[in-house]
Formats: structure tokens, sequence, C-alpha cells
């Protein structure tokens, strides 16, 4: 749902697989290696209009997302676990969000948001080359743009949540040395292309220029359901399977220590998901508005729902599943905020929360997979509605914003009708849980033969506060 630079290099750089995962060093060797040709007869680049609120919204937004993953989503995962693996589930999000940031500007963002083809970008703005305080990203609407700075940013942000989200999948239980491989080997080779496939294309300016695979289907993700959530469930979910189950899974308690850092890190999630939602729109205007009240509605209406549905299948509401419904309505709201209407996202909120419950209180058991804090029943099926929710709701007959029709002469919303837009959804699913799950199963398995997947039995019973870093994260 994102767009590249406008000011675009006419260069088109070497495909994704000749790039090598070395020394910091070849990377920077490839993007001199990756200089941009010079094109015959490059059309002038249209004049575009900055505006100082839409700027500013945008830099308000970057931080919001940082917020939701440092301390947000650091909390809420570590309140989570048992009091000797805290630390290292604070401490893996954060160095995750730290070494992700430096990978972006590396060349993450070139891989993502520039045309190499309908998998993946090029190279041309590895370093940020050619990126400036003069170039612009474009907007949804036409000849309106940001400093492309600000976008690069923003977008930094999204790339550091969603392998973070990952850790909770396989939580006390993997070592730190091969989380951080495995995060920068995931980010190069399945988020990247994933962000390239879905968000990637020309802008209202050059609407018919080639875009990435996801997006030539017609299939649309206002701000990341498929690109975060579902792609880090279903990486979430292989590595839980690959990795194996915490020792003593069903025989030992292995309750949350602290339900108050869980409730802060979720209210944190909560309030740094309206720069992911709303900032997503890129423009500080009627649809940020949209997308931050669908944020609020459908989000509540997610954790009334789960609340009810314990009270009557358990006898009690708990707070655990308080913040459960609560995540469970961002996620499923994320690819619809600003397409669906308030309406319609309580519905998706309500709908997606019946069914994530269903396979985190049901499937998970039956199956005896320990997916530890519930990130694929949560993120990738939650994902997985809001998705195909979206095609449904975007139908302005159903209160929906419908979808803009860039061919246009005034840039008309319409919708091509249920079953097409269903259909690119499904479509878009497919692809993002093809690619990643076969991704990071392959990933998964270099990284054990490098260095190992788990600590060994003694490390893991005694904790992985102690025995990977050497403090711990309370003293008593």
């Amino acid at each position: 749902m994102n767009i590249p630079s406008t000011l675009k290099s006419a260069a088109r750089s070497a495909l994704l697989g000749s790039f090598a995962l070395g020394a910091l060093g070849t990377v920077a060797a490839l993007a001199q290696e990756a200089a941009p040709a010079v094109a015959a007869a490059a059309p002038a680049a249209p004049a575009f209009t900055v505006d100082k609120g839409d700027t500013t919204w945008m830099m308000i937004s970057t931080v919001l997302v940082l917020l939701m993953t440092i301390p947000g989503l650091a909390l809420f995962y570590g309140g989570l676990v048992r009091t000797k693996n805290m630390l290292s589930v604070l401490m893996q999000v954060f160095t995750i969000t730290s070494v992700v940031m430096i990978i972006w500007v590396f060349y993450g963002y070139s891989l993502a948001f520039t045309a190499g083809n309908a998998f993946v970008g090029g190279l041309s703005k590895a370093l940020l080359s050619g990126v400036s305080v003069s170039t612009l990203s474009e907007t949804f609407t036409k000849g309106v743009a940001i400093p492309e700075l600000v976008f690069v940013v923003f977008q930094m942000t999204f790339a550091c949540i969603t392998p973070a989200l990952i850790v909770g999948a396989f939580a006390e239980r993997v070592k730190f040395s091969a989380l951080i491989l495995f995060v920068i080997l995931w980010v190069t080779f399945v988020y990247f292309p994933i962000a390239h496939m879905v968000w990637f294309w020309g802008g209202p300016s050059a609407y018919s220029d080639p875009s990435g695979l996801i997006f030539s289907f017609g299939a649309i993700d206002f701000a990341g359901g498929t690109v975060v959530h579902i792609n880090a469930g279903i990486a979430g979910l292989v590595g839980a399977l690959m990795i194996g189950k915490r020792i003593g899974y069903k025989k030992d308690i292995m309750a949350p220590h602290s339900m108050t850092l869980t409730m802060v890190g979720a209210s944190l999630l909560w309030v740094g998901w309206f720069g992911f939602n709303a900032g997503s729109n890129l423009e500080a205007n009627a649809y940020a508005v949209l997308a931050m009240i669908n944020t609020f509605v459908a989000t509540a209406a997610a954790a009334v729902t789960w609340i009810v549905l314990e009270s009557l299948l358990r006898g009690k509401a708990s707070m655990l599943g308080a913040v459960s419904g609560a995540v469970t309505g961002l996620v499923a709201v994320t690819p619809a905020a600003g397409f669906a209407g308030p309406m319609g996202a309580i519905v998706l909120g309500i709908v997606a929360t019946c069914v994530c419950y269903f396979f985190v209180s049901v499937v998970k058991n039956t199956f005896d997979y320990d997916d530890s804090l519930d990130v694929f029943g949560v993120h990738c099926v939650g994902g997985i509605i809001g998705a195909l929710g979206t095609g449904i709701l975007v139908n302005p007959a159903l209160g929906g914003a419908g979808i803009v029709d860039y061919s246009t002469a005034d840039f008309a919303a319409g919708y091509a009708g249920t079953a097409t837009q269903l259909l690119a959804q499904g479509k878009g699913v497919l692809v993002t849980v093809l690619w990643s799950g076969i991704g990071s199963a392959i990933l998964y398995k270099i990284v054990d033969m490098i260095v190992g997947l788990r600590p060994t039995a003694d490390a893991e019973r005694e904790g992985l506060d102690l025995t990977s870093h050497g403090e711990a994260a309370y003293h008593s």
C-alpha cells in the first residue's frame, strides 16, 4: 500500500540472487557495481507539492511505529514469558530493531522500493544512493509528495517490527546468535521481496509502470496484513515446529510472569498502531482519519468479543484474553484500515476474534504445536481474515471507501465485485504464505547448520536471561 520515490533512478541493478550476505563491505561493493546507466530520453519528473502537515504526520507516525516495537512489543511478549526469560525477550526485540535499521538503509529499502522485477527490487538505492533532502515520494494523490527520507524511515519501522513479531512463536527456546542470523537472512530473502510484491508501484503519476507481483493481482493491503502479519505469523509457525517444543511443555507451569507488563505492552501497541495504520495513508487527510477510527473500533470490538467468549465458554474473562482480543482486532483491521467503513471494521474485529480464539484454544491443542505466544494463531490467522475481509468490506455498498482507479481522469473510486476482489486477495495471501513458509524453512535449516537453533537443555532449564546474556530481569 506504500509507494516508491517518484524521482526514480534509471538504474536496473543486479538481482537479489546475486547479492551475498557477507561483511557489510560487500554490500558497499555491490552498490558500486550497480551504478545506474544513463537513460536515453528519461521523461521529466512532474512537479509535486509538499505539505508540511503531511511531512509532520509521517514523522509522528514513524515514531509511533517504533513505540509499538520498543517498548510495546517487547513488554507485551516479555510479560507473557517466565521470569527467567524476560530479559532475553527484551534483548531479542531490541537487537532485532537495531540490526534491521542498519540493513534497511544499506540495501533493504532498495530491494523493497525500486524497480527490479515483479518479485524484488534492485540495488540502485543501496546505501541510500540518490536519496537526499531534495528527493520525494508521491502519495496517493497525484502531484502530492512527501520527502523521500521520511518515507524511508517510516517503512524502516515496518521492517523492524515484522521479524520481531516472529520471536513470540518460539520464545524461551532459541539461541540469541541463531535468532539474529536468521533475522538478517529472513528480512533479506523474505520480508523485502514480500514488501516489494505487495506495495511497489509507480504511484498516481505513473500508475501504469511495472509493479510488484501481488500488487499486479489487484490485491489491496492498506498497512501490512500480508507484508507484516501473515508473513511473520507463518514464519513463526515454521520456526516453532522446526525448533520443537519447550522443555516441560504441558507438564510444567508456564504461566505469564507479569500480566501487568503485558497489559502495558498491549496498550502501547494499540497507541503505536495509529502510526502503523493511519500513517500508511501518507497524508494527513480524511482517509488517515478513517484508518484511525477503524483502528479504534475494530480493536475495541475484538477485545470485547474475546472477553464475552471467555465468559461464556470458561466462566471467567481474563486479562490475557482481553489483550489477545485487542491485538487480534489490530491485526485484522491493518489491511482494511483505509478501505473499510467503521461498521465494517467492527464486524471484521468480531469475526477475526471468533476465528482466532478457535485456533488458539482448539486447533493448537488438537495439533499439539508449541506456538509460545500464539503468533500464528493471532497474526497469521488474523491477517488472513483481515486480508480476505478487506476484499469484501472495501465495497462502497457496505460502507467501504472503494478502490481508486488511477486510469480514470478523476481517479474515481469503484469496486470490481466481491468475487473478483476476493480472488485477488486470496492470490496475495497464497503467495505470501508460500514465499514466507518455504523461504523461512530453508533459512531456519541453514542457521541450524551454521550455529544451531536451540540452546542446550541445561541452558534452557536455567533460563536464557542468565545463560545467553549473563544478567537477570529482576533481583530479589
